[in-house]
């Protein structure tokens, strides 16, 4: 068991992990949570702290709080992603966002696709430096990408557990799609909805899938990396009939990815044309022959 959850990994994909979990930090403020900014004006006295948020004793959020958060997060997270100082920096910007998720969901809604992403960032402050590109293997890298697959999976695992034990059968049998599809389908989600009994067949295959999904772990790479891609699919066609993203969870599960194979920078300078160096210049005009004196002429 110690040398599946340490298996090595090259420290450049470790690096490409990094990288991509900081930017998505950056753009979860500005893109998929802005509104968060927003519990500073709701009144004090609707704050429900989580209960970590009640073993820490945190205050109740106010505007300056809030936007003190906001503002050091979204630099440091940038700052975080060139891998400037991966602990120091990786443990503040794992803070901070601890923080902007507990200030998220202490007013009655909890969302579980945070789960992978507050993993990522925890896990990535134990490894120290990485280039990318770099081959060398680490094993507190393999580590740290695999305690962040362990979360993705949980998450699947749990939440089909979560169905069971509050919905039971009836999540299954009854008309939980269909009420998803009323409040936020699209249209190809109402196309989907006038086939007979086809919502009931996805939720059966909702929950087998998620409480299949450990069976990733069992499989060689091709095939693991095959139901990766089923996973993201998954979401795909979660996001175009009923518009949920779950875009936290995505950015975690790239963990699956050989990620150190991405390499933007080095693929745009191989873009890049190639100028020959000229040389000096060249006179192209024919030689002129000039006559020189005859040392035996008079």
């Amino acid at each position: 068991m110690a040398r599946w959850l340490t298996e090595p990994v090259p420290l450049g994909r470790v690096a490409a992990f990094r990288t991509l979990i900081h930017l998505f930090v950056a753009a979860d403020l500005v893109v998929f949570t802005p509104w968060v900014r927003t519990r500073a004006d709701v009144p004090g006295d609707l704050y429900r702290p989580l209960l970590v948020g009640r073993l820490l004793h945190l205050p109740t959020p106010t505007t300056a709080g809030v936007t003190a958060v906001f503002w050091a997060l979204l630099a440091l997270s940038l700052l975080a992603a060139t891998g400037r100082a991966p602990r120091l920096l990786g443990w503040t910007v794992f803070a901070l966002y601890f923080e902007w998720m507990l200030i998220a969901m202490s007013y009655g809604k909890v969302d579980h696709d945070r789960v992978g992403l507050l993993v990522a960032l925890a896990a990535l402050a134990t490894v120290g430096r990485a280039r990318h590109g770099d081959p060398t293997r680490s094993e507190a890298g393999g580590w740290a990408l695999r305690v962040t697959q362990i979360a993705v999976i949980c998450t699947y695992f749990l939440a089909a557990w979560a169905k069971l034990r509050f919905g039971g059968i009836d999540w299954v049998t009854g008309s939980v799609l269909a009420r998803a599809i009323i409040r936020r389908g699209t249209d190809l989600a109402d196309l989907i909805a006038q086939v007979p009994y086809l919502l009931i067949v996805a939720q059966f295959g909702i929950v087998a899938f998620e409480l299949l999904s450990p069976v990733v772990f069992l499989l060689p790479e091709r095939w693991r990396l095959a139901m990766v891609g089923f996973f993201y699919s998954f979401h795909a066609v979660t996001m175009a009939t009923i518009t949920i993203s779950f875009a936290p969870h995505l950015a975690a599960m790239t963990s699956f990815l050989p990620l150190e194979r991405v390499r933007p920078v080095t693929w745009l300078r191989g873009r890049r044309p190639v100028h020959d160096d000229p040389g000096p210049p060249v006179d192209d005009a024919p030689e002129r022959l000039v006559p020189t004196a005859d040392p035996a002429a008079p």
